[in-house]
């Protein structure tokens, strides 16, 4: 792995010696399956695109034929794809790995309606042909009009995050210049777009809707922050800038904001002001990642297992939303990841319902449920909480398995066994 370069002579930021790194026990046997199994279905699925050059995957993968799922066929979110390339870097494969991060340097570059250098939430699935990225959408034969999703035309700040941590996990493995460049741009969209000066300061949720009607998120994501902080500053070992130190600095402020000591638990944000704190909502990704995303740990944090355990706790496994109504299969291999990154073990139990989740095809169900609810909104327009998980193969429940199966930190690009970074 390429050398770091020092944060300390760089942006004047004081790095304590760190304790030495833990040895980590042996995986067990459930844990070396799930790591076979899921690794194979991604690389399945990667080498199931035609050649070698720039793809993304379908995020609901065998939904062809099915009117039920029409807005969901052929989809490939950049979260959900962001998240396979680092799995698959986990599993051993970089060059399927790089085919997904040059579809997003094609997509940032060639925008249909954009000359910023954004990416879009979701593109549609399969080999990239030229300079061509096409967006999701079908014909609606019904209306006779091309139908689109609102969301998936927009852009979140949390999926720009997250192409922002591929594209440096290939830059890494790869050292092509390339990969820096394109995550420096995408952190760089997200200072210009989505900063958000209202106490408390970070990062807001982003663009919702068509290119000729788009509007601004105002609301401001735990989560959004977390990925944003872990981005710049990864970004910034590479790349020592004050604009890059002072996006670090706020993201990673406004996760500390939200973390409350007399309730063991982070707030899941703000509401739409971008002020109000969103107290009455818990999201499972918000309580863990920050333990995985800020190495080492400020002090307390390890306390948000109580919370998890009272409020996302569902059979074996975890759920997205507070008392939730199922299992979130994706958030409980988070779980699982969060708890080895803390030096805890990860039950046998919870590894055996996540084996349970493989469907006939190799991919992980997001869900055994039918569904299951999130408590959030998909966009502005919704008239309620309807964002939710379905008992279908997923992409990002199978690449969330397979970092926590293979012990990857996709916030700091390796196994915590090996390094920890500094805050």
């Amino acid at each position: 792995m390429q050398a770091r370069l020092s944060l300390a002579a760089c942006i004047g930021l004081t790095v304590a010696l760190l304790p030495p790194v833990r040895a980590a026990p042996p995986a067990s046997l459930p844990q070396q399956q799930l790591e076979q199994q899921s690794c194979s279905a991604l690389v399945k699925a990667a080498k199931a695109i035609p050649g070698t050059g720039p793809m993304l995957l379908s995020s609901y993968p065998g939904l062809n034929g099915d009117d039920k799922w029409r807005a969901l066929q052929h989809v490939a979110f950049v979260y959900d794809n962001a998240l396979a390339g680092i799995a698959l870097t986990a599993c051993g494969d970089t060059a399927q790995a790089r085919r997904i991060a040059d579809a997003l340097l094609i997509a940032a570059a060639h925008d249909p309606g954009f000359k910023d250098g954004r990416l879009r939430n979701a593109y549609r699935a399969g080999a990239i042909q030229g300079t061509k990225v096409a967006l999701p959408g079908y014909w609606d034969t019904h209306g006779n009009f091309w139908n689109q999703d609102a969301y998936q035309v927009g852009t979140a700040t949390g999926n720009v995050g997250w192409a922002a941590l591929l594209l440096l996990t290939v830059y890494e493995k790869s050292h092509d210049p390339r990969y820096l460049q394109g995550a420096l741009a995408q952190l760089r969209w997200v200072r210009t777009h989505t900063l958000g000066k209202n106490a408390p300061e970070g990062y807001e949720g982003g663009v919702f809707g068509y290119d000729n009607a788009q509007r601004t998120q105002h609301w401001k994501s735990t989560e959004h922050n977390i990925d944003i902080y872990a981005a710049a500053r990864w970004a910034l070992t590479y790349h020592p800038d004050p604009q890059l130190a002072g996006q670090a600095r706020i993201a990673g402020s406004f996760v500390k904001s939200m973390w409350s000591a007399s309730q063991h638990r982070f707030y899941i944000g703000t509401l739409d002001n971008g002020t109000t704190l969103s107290r009455e909502k818990s999201g499972l990704d918000s309580q863990v990642w920050p333990l995985l995303a800020f190495r080492p740990t400020p002090a307390g944090w390890s306390q948000v297992w109580s919370w998890v355990a009272a409020q996302h706790r569902s059979g074996n496994g975890y759920g997205y939303r507070r008392h939730p109504d199922g299992v979130w299969t994706e958030g409980t291999a988070q779980v699982a990841a969060a708890l080895q990154a803390d030096g805890k073990p990860v039950p046998a139990t919870l590894w055996q319902l996540l084996a349970a989740q493989r469907s006939p095809d190799g991919m992980f169900y997001a869900t055994p449920q039918a569904r299951i609810g999130t408590d959030l909104a998909i966009g502005p327009d919704s008239t309620h909480a309807d964002f939710y998980y379905y008992h279908l193969p997923h992409l990002g429940a199978t690449a969330w398995i397979a970092l926590a199966a293979t012990r990857w930190n996709p916030f700091t690009g390796g196994s915590d066994d090996s390094r920890e970074a500094p805050q």
